[in-house]
Protein backbone atom coordinates (compact mmCIF):
# COMPACT_ATOMS: atom_id res chain seq x y z
CA UNK A 1 0.00 0.00 0.00
CA UNK A 2 1.51 3.25 -0.94
CA UNK A 3 0.59 6.13 1.86
CA UNK A 4 0.23 9.46 1.16
CA UNK A 5 -2.46 10.89 3.94
CA UNK A 6 -3.24 8.84 6.87
CA UNK A 7 -5.93 10.18 9.14
CA UNK A 8 -4.90 9.51 13.10
CA UNK A 9 -7.67 9.33 15.95
CA UNK A 10 -6.87 8.77 19.60
CA UNK A 11 -8.58 8.60 22.47
CA UNK A 12 -9.29 11.80 23.84
CA UNK A 13 -9.20 11.24 27.72
CA UNK A 14 -5.80 9.37 27.47
CA UNK A 15 -2.64 11.21 28.15
CA UNK A 16 -0.62 8.23 26.83
CA UNK A 17 -2.87 7.50 23.36
CA UNK A 18 -1.88 11.91 22.87
CA UNK A 19 1.82 10.88 23.35
CA UNK A 20 1.41 8.03 20.77
CA UNK A 21 -0.41 9.89 18.30
CA UNK A 22 2.37 12.27 18.45
CA UNK A 23 4.90 9.49 17.90
CA UNK A 24 2.68 8.17 15.13
CA UNK A 25 2.90 11.24 13.42
CA UNK A 26 7.02 11.54 13.80
CA UNK A 27 7.23 7.95 12.12
CA UNK A 28 4.90 9.11 9.44
CA UNK A 29 6.50 12.61 8.63
CA UNK A 30 9.83 10.90 8.62
CA UNK A 31 8.93 8.75 5.66
CA UNK A 32 7.21 11.67 4.28
CA UNK A 33 3.72 10.66 4.62
CA UNK A 34 1.22 13.55 5.63
CA UNK A 35 -0.63 12.65 8.73
CA UNK A 36 -3.89 14.58 10.44
CA UNK A 37 -4.50 13.97 13.94
CA UNK A 38 -8.13 14.17 15.53
CA UNK A 39 -9.50 13.52 19.00
CA UNK A 40 -12.05 10.92 19.46
CA UNK A 41 -14.72 13.13 20.39
CA UNK A 42 -14.59 15.00 17.12
CA UNK A 43 -17.90 15.67 15.93
CA UNK A 44 -19.10 14.42 12.32
CA UNK A 45 -19.41 17.38 10.89
CA UNK A 46 -15.21 17.89 11.82
CA UNK A 47 -14.73 15.27 9.54
CA UNK A 48 -17.19 15.97 6.82
CA UNK A 49 -15.46 19.64 6.37
CA UNK A 50 -11.91 18.33 6.76
CA UNK A 51 -12.82 15.18 4.20
CA UNK A 52 -14.41 17.51 1.93
CA UNK A 53 -11.73 20.38 1.70
CA UNK A 54 -8.28 18.26 1.89
CA UNK A 55 -6.98 17.95 -1.25
CA UNK A 56 -6.13 14.30 -0.80
CA UNK A 57 -8.04 11.39 0.39
CA UNK A 58 -6.98 9.53 3.35
CA UNK A 59 -5.40 5.90 2.67
CA UNK A 60 -5.87 4.63 6.13
CA UNK A 61 -7.43 5.83 9.29
CA UNK A 62 -4.98 4.39 12.22
CA UNK A 63 -7.07 4.62 15.47
CA UNK A 64 -5.39 4.92 18.96
CA UNK A 65 -7.25 3.39 21.87
CA UNK A 66 -8.96 0.32 22.61
CA UNK A 67 -12.23 -1.21 21.66
CA UNK A 68 -14.36 1.61 22.57
CA UNK A 69 -12.73 3.93 20.83
CA UNK A 70 -12.21 2.28 17.39
CA UNK A 71 -16.01 2.04 17.56
CA UNK A 72 -16.49 6.11 18.14
CA UNK A 73 -14.66 6.13 15.19
CA UNK A 74 -16.07 3.40 13.05
CA UNK A 75 -19.40 4.67 13.38
CA UNK A 76 -18.40 8.15 12.89
CA UNK A 77 -16.58 7.13 9.64
CA UNK A 78 -19.16 4.49 8.37
CA UNK A 79 -19.94 6.66 5.17
CA UNK A 80 -16.35 6.93 4.09
CA UNK A 81 -14.53 4.08 2.32
CA UNK A 82 -11.07 4.37 4.64
CA UNK A 83 -9.44 0.85 6.04
CA UNK A 84 -9.14 1.58 9.50
CA UNK A 85 -5.78 0.43 11.64
CA UNK A 86 -6.45 0.43 15.22
CA UNK A 87 -3.60 -0.10 17.77
CA UNK A 88 -4.26 -0.79 21.25
CA UNK A 89 -3.19 1.79 23.14
CA UNK A 90 -4.55 1.86 27.20
CA UNK A 91 -7.33 -0.65 25.70
CA UNK A 92 -8.53 -3.47 28.18
CA UNK A 93 -9.50 -6.63 25.92
CA UNK A 94 -8.61 -5.07 22.26
CA UNK A 95 -10.72 -7.89 20.06
CA UNK A 96 -10.39 -4.90 16.99
CA UNK A 97 -7.07 -3.93 17.55
CA UNK A 98 -3.64 -4.55 16.82
CA UNK A 99 -0.72 -4.83 19.33
CA UNK A 100 1.01 -1.62 20.53
CA UNK A 101 4.30 -3.08 19.40
CA UNK A 102 3.74 -2.68 16.02
CA UNK A 103 3.67 1.19 16.54
CA UNK A 104 6.54 1.55 18.79
CA UNK A 105 8.83 -0.58 16.86
CA UNK A 106 8.07 0.92 13.80
CA UNK A 107 7.35 -1.86 11.67
CA UNK A 108 3.61 -1.34 10.65
CA UNK A 109 4.86 1.40 8.33
CA UNK A 110 7.05 -1.53 6.74
CA UNK A 111 4.18 -4.04 6.54
CA UNK A 112 1.79 -1.82 5.25
CA UNK A 113 3.82 -0.47 2.41
CA UNK A 114 4.75 -4.32 1.91
CA UNK A 115 1.18 -5.56 2.01
CA UNK A 116 1.86 -7.83 4.93
CA UNK A 117 -2.05 -7.64 5.98
CA UNK A 118 -5.29 -8.06 5.36
CA UNK A 119 -8.54 -6.57 5.27
CA UNK A 120 -11.35 -7.96 7.43
CA UNK A 121 -15.02 -6.52 5.97
CA UNK A 122 -17.09 -6.63 9.02
CA UNK A 123 -20.85 -6.42 8.43
CA UNK A 124 -22.21 -3.35 9.96
CA UNK A 125 -26.23 -2.94 11.47
CA UNK A 126 -28.43 -0.49 10.72
CA UNK A 127 -31.40 0.69 12.49
CA UNK A 128 -33.91 3.00 11.23
CA UNK A 129 -36.50 4.23 13.59
CA UNK A 130 -39.99 4.95 12.10
CA UNK A 131 -43.66 5.98 13.31
CA UNK A 132 -46.29 3.84 13.02
CA UNK A 133 -48.49 3.72 10.32
CA UNK A 134 -49.09 2.02 6.94
CA UNK A 135 -46.71 0.94 4.67
CA UNK A 136 -47.02 4.19 2.29
CA UNK A 137 -46.97 6.07 5.63
CA UNK A 138 -43.96 5.65 7.03
CA UNK A 139 -41.80 7.85 8.15
CA UNK A 140 -38.14 7.57 8.96
CA UNK A 141 -37.15 9.72 12.45
CA UNK A 142 -33.73 8.68 13.08
CA UNK A 143 -30.95 6.10 11.28
CA UNK A 144 -27.91 4.40 12.84
CA UNK A 145 -25.29 2.23 12.57
CA UNK A 146 -23.73 -0.15 14.87
CA UNK A 147 -20.57 -2.53 14.46
CA UNK A 148 -20.78 -4.37 17.36
CA UNK A 149 -24.89 -4.23 18.58
CA UNK A 150 -27.96 -2.21 18.95
CA UNK A 151 -29.65 -3.47 22.02
CA UNK A 152 -32.62 -1.87 24.23
CA UNK A 153 -32.94 -0.97 28.04
CA UNK A 154 -35.25 0.56 30.05
CA UNK A 155 -35.63 4.57 30.18
CA UNK A 156 -35.22 4.69 33.83
CA UNK A 157 -31.94 5.25 35.35
CA UNK A 158 -32.86 5.00 39.25
CA UNK A 159 -34.13 1.27 39.12
CA UNK A 160 -34.22 -1.09 37.14
CA UNK A 161 -37.84 -1.89 35.68
CA UNK A 162 -38.27 -4.74 33.53
CA UNK A 163 -39.51 -4.30 29.71
CA UNK A 164 -41.63 -6.31 27.44
CA UNK A 165 -40.74 -6.07 23.89
CA UNK A 166 -41.44 -7.56 20.85
CA UNK A 167 -39.92 -8.86 17.75
CA UNK A 168 -40.44 -9.51 14.21
CA UNK A 169 -38.35 -11.45 11.96
CA UNK A 170 -38.70 -11.16 8.19
CA UNK A 171 -42.35 -9.84 8.91
CA UNK A 172 -43.47 -12.71 10.80
CA UNK A 173 -44.24 -12.27 14.72
CA UNK A 174 -41.59 -14.32 16.59
CA UNK A 175 -41.58 -13.49 20.48
CA UNK A 176 -41.95 -11.11 23.30
CA UNK A 177 -39.18 -10.99 25.46
CA UNK A 178 -39.77 -9.88 29.28
CA UNK A 179 -36.73 -8.92 31.27
CA UNK A 180 -34.19 -6.55 31.77
CA UNK A 181 -33.51 -6.06 27.77
CA UNK A 182 -32.69 -7.28 24.28
CA UNK A 183 -29.58 -7.14 22.42
CA UNK A 184 -29.21 -7.54 18.55
CA UNK A 185 -25.76 -8.09 17.85
CA UNK A 186 -22.98 -8.69 14.78
CA UNK A 187 -20.68 -11.59 14.83
CA UNK A 188 -17.92 -9.01 15.50
CA UNK A 189 -19.98 -7.76 18.44
CA UNK A 190 -20.68 -11.26 19.91
CA UNK A 191 -17.65 -11.10 22.02
CA UNK A 192 -19.15 -7.53 23.43
CA UNK A 193 -22.31 -6.70 25.40
CA UNK A 194 -23.45 -10.07 23.93
CA UNK A 195 -21.37 -12.78 25.31
CA UNK A 196 -21.33 -10.61 28.28
CA UNK A 197 -25.40 -11.55 28.62
CA UNK A 198 -24.40 -14.97 27.88
CA UNK A 199 -24.79 -15.18 24.14
CA UNK A 200 -22.85 -17.49 21.91
CA UNK A 201 -19.20 -16.83 20.40
CA UNK A 202 -19.63 -15.98 16.76
CA UNK A 203 -16.27 -15.89 14.70
CA UNK A 204 -16.65 -12.51 12.68
CA UNK A 205 -16.25 -14.49 9.37
CA UNK A 206 -19.54 -15.77 9.88
CA UNK A 207 -22.63 -13.63 8.96
CA UNK A 208 -25.01 -13.62 11.02
CA UNK A 209 -27.06 -11.68 13.37
CA UNK A 210 -27.39 -12.89 17.39
CA UNK A 211 -30.88 -12.01 19.28
CA UNK A 212 -29.96 -11.85 22.57
CA UNK A 213 -32.66 -11.19 25.49
CA UNK A 214 -31.04 -9.36 28.88
CA UNK A 215 -31.61 -11.62 32.01
CA UNK A 216 -34.92 -12.84 30.52
CA UNK A 217 -37.69 -13.67 33.26
CA UNK A 218 -38.49 -17.00 31.31
CA UNK A 219 -36.08 -20.10 31.04
CA UNK A 220 -37.16 -20.39 27.32
CA UNK A 221 -35.74 -16.98 26.02
CA UNK A 222 -32.55 -17.85 24.62
CA UNK A 223 -30.16 -16.31 22.24
CA UNK A 224 -30.80 -16.99 18.69
CA UNK A 225 -28.60 -16.81 15.81
CA UNK A 226 -29.53 -15.70 12.41
CA UNK A 227 -28.92 -14.97 8.77
CA UNK A 228 -27.82 -11.24 8.76
CA UNK A 229 -29.79 -10.70 5.70
CA UNK A 230 -32.63 -10.91 7.96
CA UNK A 231 -35.17 -7.77 8.83
CA UNK A 232 -35.64 -7.63 12.44
CA UNK A 233 -38.36 -5.66 13.81
CA UNK A 234 -38.36 -4.07 17.44
CA UNK A 235 -41.43 -2.83 19.07
CA UNK A 236 -42.01 -1.62 22.58
CA UNK A 237 -45.16 -3.69 24.18
CA UNK A 238 -47.92 -0.98 25.64
CA UNK A 239 -48.59 -2.16 28.98
CA UNK A 240 -44.71 -2.17 29.50
CA UNK A 241 -45.24 1.75 29.37
CA UNK A 242 -44.49 1.65 25.75
CA UNK A 243 -40.98 3.11 25.75
CA UNK A 244 -37.67 1.54 25.86
CA UNK A 245 -34.11 3.20 25.13
CA UNK A 246 -31.89 2.53 22.34
CA UNK A 247 -28.27 2.10 22.15
CA UNK A 248 -25.54 1.06 20.34
CA UNK A 249 -21.89 -0.10 20.81
CA UNK A 250 -22.61 1.33 24.46
CA UNK A 251 -23.58 5.30 23.87
CA UNK A 252 -27.16 6.60 23.91
CA UNK A 253 -29.45 7.05 20.73
CA UNK A 254 -32.73 7.71 21.48
CA UNK A 255 -36.21 7.11 23.26
CA UNK A 256 -38.69 4.47 21.17
CA UNK A 257 -41.66 5.73 22.24
CA UNK A 258 -45.17 3.51 22.48
CA UNK A 259 -45.59 5.19 18.83
CA UNK A 260 -42.28 4.41 17.76
CA UNK A 261 -40.48 0.90 16.19
CA UNK A 262 -37.23 -0.14 14.65
CA UNK A 263 -36.30 -2.23 11.70
CA UNK A 264 -33.10 -3.72 12.11
CA UNK A 265 -31.18 -4.94 9.58
CA UNK A 266 -27.75 -5.47 7.90
CA UNK A 267 -26.06 -1.98 6.87
CA UNK A 268 -25.36 -1.14 3.81
CA UNK A 269 -21.90 -0.75 3.47
CA UNK A 270 -19.03 -2.74 5.93
CA UNK A 271 -16.16 -1.97 8.22
CA UNK A 272 -12.86 -2.58 6.39
CA UNK A 273 -10.35 -3.29 9.83
CA UNK A 274 -6.87 -3.83 8.16
CA UNK A 275 -5.44 -6.83 10.08
CA UNK A 276 -1.61 -7.95 10.30
CA UNK A 277 -0.36 -10.81 9.07
CA UNK A 278 1.94 -11.39 11.77
CA UNK A 279 -0.86 -10.43 14.73
CA UNK A 280 -2.35 -12.92 16.94
CA UNK A 281 -4.84 -14.89 15.63
CA UNK A 282 -8.53 -14.78 16.40
CA UNK A 283 -8.61 -18.22 18.67
CA UNK A 284 -4.84 -16.83 20.64
CA UNK A 285 -6.69 -13.61 21.32
CA UNK A 286 -9.77 -15.54 23.05
CA UNK A 287 -7.76 -17.35 24.94
CA UNK A 288 -5.52 -14.60 25.79
CA UNK A 289 -8.43 -11.80 26.34
CA UNK A 290 -10.89 -14.35 27.92
CA UNK A 291 -8.52 -16.53 30.05
CA UNK A 292 -9.81 -19.69 27.97
CA UNK A 293 -8.03 -22.55 29.27
CA UNK A 294 -8.15 -24.31 26.22
CA UNK A 295 -4.13 -23.65 24.90
CA UNK A 296 -3.10 -27.29 25.01
CA UNK A 297 0.15 -26.32 23.79
CA UNK A 298 1.21 -24.99 27.68
CA UNK A 299 -0.12 -28.16 29.00
CA UNK A 300 1.33 -30.54 27.14
CA UNK A 301 4.35 -28.80 25.52
CA UNK A 302 6.13 -31.86 24.06
CA UNK A 303 2.95 -32.22 22.02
Amino acid sequence: MKLSLVLIVYRSDSSIALEASKFCEEVLKAKNIKSSRFESDFHKDEIEKYLCNTELQPNIGVVLGGDGTFLKCANALADYDIPLLSINIGGNLGFLTQEKDFLFDKSFIEILENDEYTIDFRNRLNCSVYINGTNSEKKIIKSYDALNDFYFKSVEEDISPTNQIQIEIDNEKVNEYKGDGLIISTSTGSTAYSMAAGGPIVHPSINAMIINPICPMSLASRPIVIPNTSKVIVKPVKKNKGEIKLWRDGSKCMTIKEAFYCEIKKGLSPCKIIKFKKSTSYYNTLIKKLDWKGDLSQKHPKN
